[in-house]
């Protein structure tokens, strides 16, 4: 089994890999099977990071503090990336990819502490959000034709395609809903975006 390098995009900036992995000539020979496979570790209240499939956020996941100035009554950071081996058996080498969407706590903030119902939606919809365009880009990786010499590069160029279409949808929702204080607007999103997450075949996490 064959590690290559985990890839993790964050709002201040991307982590790649320098160079793809070098591939025996031999392998040029097999055919390629990607496969993603969930990524389930348990919650964990002392982790920094709390994982999309853990459930929905809370007032502890709030554990960093506001700066100064700025319209936002709290920031959430969310993102998604990826980690995989490579794996070579019989005529078939096999890549598998563990897809993660998470939160970063020391990262994100509420003015209030603890934050209202109000602040907690719109928080995770940001997460909902996160998680829909995770799902778009598995799904994408899964049906795109590649070879054992271009997945790397392939995988890597949807995922940076993905992750401006995650940063577009975040500004979208944030103009529309006037940072939480168009309610209509807000709950159009909220509706939206679960609708979407439950056609991918993704449950949102119910919101107490």
């Amino acid at each position: 089994m064959r590690p290559f390098s985990i890839i993790f995009l964050s709002a201040a900036g991307a982590v790649l890999p320098a160079s793809p992995p070098a591939f025996p000539p031999e392998w040029r020979e097999q055919v390629l099977k990607v496969v993603f496979v969930e990524d389930l570790r348990p919650a964990d209240p002392l982790s920094d990071t709390l994982f999309y499939h853990q459930g929905h956020v809370s007032a502890d996941d709030f554990r960093g503090s506001p700066g100064p100035g700025g319209r936002s009554d709290a920031v959430s950071f969310t993102s998604f990336g990826f980690d995989g081996t490579t794996r070579s058996f019989r005529d078939t080498l096999e890549v598998r990819l563990t897809l993660q969407v998470f939160w970063v706590r020391p990262a994100s903030w509420s003015r209030v502490m603890p934050p209202s119902g109000h602040i907690l939606r719109h928080e995770q919809l940001h997460f909902d959000i996160t998680r829909l365009v995770a799902e778009r880009f598995r799904k994408k990786v899964l049906t795109m034709p590649m070879t054992i010499d271009d997945h790397d590069s392939r995988i890597q160029f949807e995922y940076l395609e993905s992750f401006r279409e995650m940063n577009r949808l975040q500004d979208e929702f944030d103009d529309e809903a006037h940072h939480g204080a168009n309610g209509l607007a807000e709950n159009k999103w909220i509706l939206r975006i679960r609708q979407a997450l439950r056609q991918e075949g993704v449950i949102p996490p119910e919101m107490p």
